[in-house]
């Protein structure tokens, strides 16, 4: 009898610590993913229409990530100790949805204006650059210029000279940005931004056989 009151009260204890300690990896949980996604608890919590929503899409995004996560211990064939494991921040890089920048920028200067994608520019770099966020580098305003000049040539040009800006020697810019004159019938301002892209790289060739091919067909 005696021995068996020791039991009951070596499970009640047992029970007793792995509930609160459940509870806290719970806790600890929901905390990283609020930090992985760069928002606060209240964020899916709120109690609306719109908190219950997120909840409801939060809770589906878990699933998906513990879901992709097996597939890729799967996958690989590795033991799991050996495999890079999904979780939310390998998408949402701290930001609540995530998404490319350039993808972002692009379609401001598109549905706004590229004005209104310089100061999305500005605005975000300020507060996410040195982080993972998003990708602040020569190439990304580049890609985001290259889609809206096939719609908006004009567009595209803030776009180019914000990564001049940036990037001082970015030849490949300066080349873009006489592209994007050249579809707004600009010549003149092409054959201005090639000139400063040879000055930066004065042995570039294929710079200077566009330099030379504008000025014996430029329009009048």
């Amino acid at each position: 009898m005696e021995r068996a009151q020791h039991l009951m009260t070596r499970i009640g204890l047992a029970a007793f610590v792995l509930i609160p300690c459940a509870a806290s990896a719970q806790i600890a949980n929901m905390q990283q993913i609020a930090q992985d996604l760069g928002v606060k608890c209240e964020y899916c919590h709120a109690r609306d229409d719109q908190g219950r929503a997120r909840l409801n899409v939060a809770k589906a995004m878990i699933a998906m990530t513990h879901d992709l996560d097996a597939r890729v211990v799967q996958a690989v064939g590795k033991p799991i100790n050996e495999v890079t494991h999904v979780s939310c921040i390998t998408c949402h890089r701290g930001v609540a949805i995530p998404g490319q920048l350039s993808d972002i920028l692009a379609k401001t200067a598109l549905e706004k204006s590229p004005d209104a994608a310089v100061a999305q520019y500005r605005e975000l770099r300020a507060q996410y650059y040195g982080h993972q966020a998003y990708d602040f580098s020569e190439d990304m305003l580049l890609s985001a210029a290259a889609q809206v000049v096939r719609v908006r040539p004009a567009a595209s040009i803030p776009l180019l000279k914000l990564n001049v800006e940036f990037y001082p020697k970015s030849v490949r810019s300066y080349a873009q940005i006489a592209f994007a004159y050249t579809r707004d019938l600009d010549d003149e301002s092409a054959i201005a931004a090639l000139q400063k892209a040879l000055e930066i790289e004065p042995d570039n060739g294929v710079i200077r056989g566009q330099l030379e091919q504008l000025k014996s067909y430029r329009r009048r």
